[in-house]
């Protein structure tokens, strides 16, 4: 879903810079990888920037880049979208280092995640972020893709993933 967003973004808004936020350089590499599927059905042929290794340049000179979760590299930037996946496990110092690149265009943020705690920005933004957010929450029993003899499985094992909300 993410991905299509952020190449709707990039197709639809032209000059418009989206950045992808994740943990690591794999995951946001695996994300912009989803991305390129949905360049490809547009009939773009798929490209890097020149300048991020993990990114896509469009015709209309947007661009999508991925960022590795390391804040010392990844200010500097002016985006129209900015998109953490995986946010309740991106680090506080990274989100904060983030936000301002969304001043200029007065860009829009999307965090996505899975539970990990009571802790960080994530879970604060979620339970007190007030009402400028939006909050879509969508438990594992009601996604497809997962079927409910797996959540049984994993509910059994008394595992603390699954207490913690990660299937829930």
């Amino acid at each position: 879903m993410t991905a299509a967003k952020a190449v709707h973004r990039a197709y639809s808004v032209a000059g418009s810079l989206t950045l992808v936020v994740t943990p690591s350089g794999r995951q946001s590499g695996e994300f912009l990888r989803k991305a390129e599927e949905f360049v490809r059905r547009l009939g773009i042929k798929v490209r890097g920037d020149g300048d991020n290794e993990i990114s896509i340049a469009f015709p209309n000179g947007s661009r999508i880049v991925g960022l590795p979760g390391n804040e010392a590299t990844a200010r500097g930037y002016s985006a129209s979208l900015l998109l953490i996946d995986e946010a309740a496990r991106v680090d506080d110092r990274m989100y904060r280092a983030m936000r301002p690149s969304l001043a200029v265009a007065n860009g829009d943020l999307w965090l996505m995640s899975t539970p990990f705690g009571k802790r960080g920005f994530f879970w604060e933004e979620w339970e007190h972020g007030g009402e400028e957010w939006e909050r879509i929450s969508v438990p594992a029993t009601e996604c497809p893709r997962i079927s409910a003899q797996l959540l049984a499985e994993e509910q059994d094992k008394g595992d603390e993933t699954y207490r913690r909300g990660v299937y829930v």
